[in-house]
């Protein structure tokens, strides 16, 4: 979805899209306990509960509103029912603070309590939750009311959303037949439905699922379905329906389907730690907002994409977008590729009897026409600096621990841990000073370390590059030494792919998110420095300053490049995302880096993720490859 499109349909929503929504509206109470606070009873003798804080958020129906507003449509129309009660007063509170309409909202007096949802919080951990309104029964006033003030407001509508979350919140389902009826009295108008119970009893509307709900809609159970699969469910669903359909897919992206056909779109890759909690509202609202914009399916589902990958960042919170961060995102996504491939090595093809695995779609892979060739260092051509991981591990850990390092449980140390070893995954091919930037995060996300303890990126990178360069400098003194040879540290074929490209006439770069000083110096020390025509880059402290992107972006304008014209070698995803926006190829190198050859499932799975066209274990094959990129 091009940057213009975004800006284009964010105006519109902004000037003319007006949505009304209908759904359980709730309150999410958190109540923080205190036991040093607490009390006995005179009374029973019983032991108080102390709260020693307490907030409200807005919940189910309402946090969709919230959502909408984010966005900021020309109007957003409220219709439901509330409760006659205090936690009524704030939910729509909070709601007229949004500058939504609730006069749509009945307040039913009896029978009826305003869902809400007491989290209690004991020492970080929550305790089990205290409902409200798990026993209301809405009266068939109050139906007829909803539907008679929905019918008063429709005629101005673009868009109306129907979401249903809380079991058992339609107590009279005659109440979803004159929905029904009023559905079909007004056909040209979009109904979008999103319900946990009762999706199969509406007719004529547009049906926003995730994978068990569209499966379980076509009669299947389980829990992981294909692609192929969730495609098959939703051509059901339409050639039944008639309506679009649109499917959430977490980690997967989206998929949509109408009479035209199916449309999908990638998850998006996200570096920091994320909250999953929302994302299905935001993507709901933003459906809905792109429809009545006018945008087309495909467009619908990249907006709603976008939209979910500013929410789940947002952690501690049931976050919204806002129309500059969905923008930003859209901007330059990174895109998961391919992931059930990724996760499943069976599905492998490969050429011939070789171990070039072909991820890309061969017979439209355009070849022959490589000009420039872009390397990664570490990994890629040189293990000098293999086990940089478990250096950087224990680095984090402590960072993150702080002085509590020594003496904390061994369930928050495991957390830690992993959440590290997930962060050195993720980041793999980043520059150094970037991943300590989000270091920093991590360190504030666990709580350990006060604030003005916290050390800033280049802190924290100077511990990292202390322990780093004692294992590195001993290898190049081993190199220089002659105990060692450049063999010893070099991928299995490295260098004699290299020579053979530099002799073909292929323009070849080094780009590393290691310190430039560095990638230069141990590049001399491999021997291939001189190879590298077109310069050796790596980090220079300021990410304004250098990044692979920035390196790529400047190869294909300089040299007036076209696609297919670039080719990009690395073990890390970033190289090889930022190759695959520029439509060049890209293979990637899953080098096992202690035996210099052979196949590492764990790179083979992140850089299939990334956008490789192409998956090599070394350079032993080369030639075979050259077969294919070259005749």
């Amino acid at each position: 979805m091009k940057e213009e499109k975004i800006k284009e349909l964010l105006n519109k929503i902004n000037n003319d899209v007006k949505i009304a929504i209908y759904g359980d509206f709730c309150l999410d109470a958190y109540w923080t306990l205190d036991p040093k606070g607490s009390e006995i009873s005179v009374e029973t003798g019983l032991h108080a509960e102390a709260v020693a804080s307490h907030k409200y958020s807005l919940g189910g129906a309402s946090n969709v509103v919230a959502n909408l507003a984010a966005l900021k449509p020309a109007a957003v129309k409220l219709f439901g029912v509330k409760g006659n009660d205090i936690f009524a007063q704030e939910m729509v509170r909070q709601l007229n603070d949004l500058g939504v309409d609730t006069s749509g909202l009945v307040t039913q007096d009896e029978n009826f309590d305003t869902y809400t949802f007491s989290k209690r919080i004991l020492d970080g951990e929550e305790q089990p939750r205290i409902d409200f309104g798990f026993y209301n029964k809405r009266s068939e006033e109050t139906d007829k009311q909803i539907i008679k003030n929905i019918r008063a407001a429709i005629g101005d509508i673009d868009v109306i959303l129907l979401n249903q979350q809380v079991p058992g919140s339609i107590t009279n389902e005659m109440f979803i037949d004159d929905l029904n009826k009023l559905i079909a009295d007004f056909p040209s108008k979009t109904f979008i439905l999103d319900s946990r119970h009762y999706a199969e009893k509406f007719n004529n509307v547009s049906l926003k699922l995730n994978d068990l709900e569209v499966a379980r809609l076509n009669g299947e159970s389980g829990e992981h379905f294909s692609t192929d699969q969730i495609e098959k469910f939703a051509k059901a669903l339409y050639e039944k329906n008639k309506k679009p359909v649109f499917i959430t897919r977490g980690a997967k992206g989206l998929l949509a389907c109408d009479s035209t056909g199916v449309y999908t779109i990638q998850g998006i890759q996200l570096l920091k730690h994320i909250d999953t909690v929302g994302a299905g509202d935001t993507a709901f609202s933003a459906i809905a907002t792109a429809l009545a914009g006018g945008a087309n399916l495909q467009e619908v589902i990249n907006f709603a994409n976008f939209a979910a990958a500013v929410t789940v960042q947002k952690l501690f919170q049931t976050g919204v977008a806002y129309p500059d961060e969905v923008y930003t995102v859209g901007s330059d996504p990174d895109y998961v590729y391919q992931p059930e491939l990724a996760e499943d090595i069976r599905q492998a093809k490969y050429s011939g009897n070789t171990e070039i695995e072909i991820c890309c779609n061969i017979d439209t892979l355009i070849t022959g026409k490589i000009k420039h060739a872009v390397f990664d260092h570490d990994g890629t051509t040189s293990v000098l600096r293999e086990g940089w991981e478990k250096v950087m591990e224990p680095v984090m850990v402590k960072a993150v621990l702080g002085d509590q390092y020594d003496t904390v449980d061994e369930d928050t140390y495991q957390k830690v841990v992993i959440q590290s070893q997930e962060f050195i995954e993720k980041t793999t091919g980043i520059q150094t000073i970037v991943q300590m930037e989000l270091l920093i995060d991590m360190v504030r996300y666990f709580g350990f370390v006060p604030e003005d303890k916290i050390l800033d990126k280049f802190g924290y990178k100077a511990i990292y590059n202390d322990a780093l360069m004692k294992m590195v400098n001993q290898r190049e003194a081993k190199l220089r030494s002659g105990e060692l040879t450049v063999d010893d540290f070099a991928v299995k074929n490295a260098i004699e792919l290299l020579h053979e490209l530099h002799e073909r006439g292929i323009t070849l770069y080094l780009a590393s998110g290691t310190d430039v000083d560095d990638v230069k110096n141990e590049a001399e020390a491999m021997g291939y420095a001189d190879l590298f025509n077109g310069g050796i880059y790596g980090s220079v402290g300021d990410v304004s300053k250098y990044s692979k992107k920035m390196v790529i972006d400047n190869i294909i304008t300089s040299n007036n490049l076209h696609g297919a014209e670039l080719i990009t070698f690395g073990d890390g995803p970033v190289e090889i995302r930022e190759c695959r926006k520029q439509e060049g190829i890209t293979v990637g190198v899953a080098s096992d880096e202690i035996r210099r050859h052979g196949l590492n499932i764990e790179k083979r799975t992140r850089l299939i993720k990334a956008g490789a066209d192409f998956i090599i274990p070394d350079f032993s094959q080369y030639k075979q490859l050259f077969k294919i990129l070259f005749d």
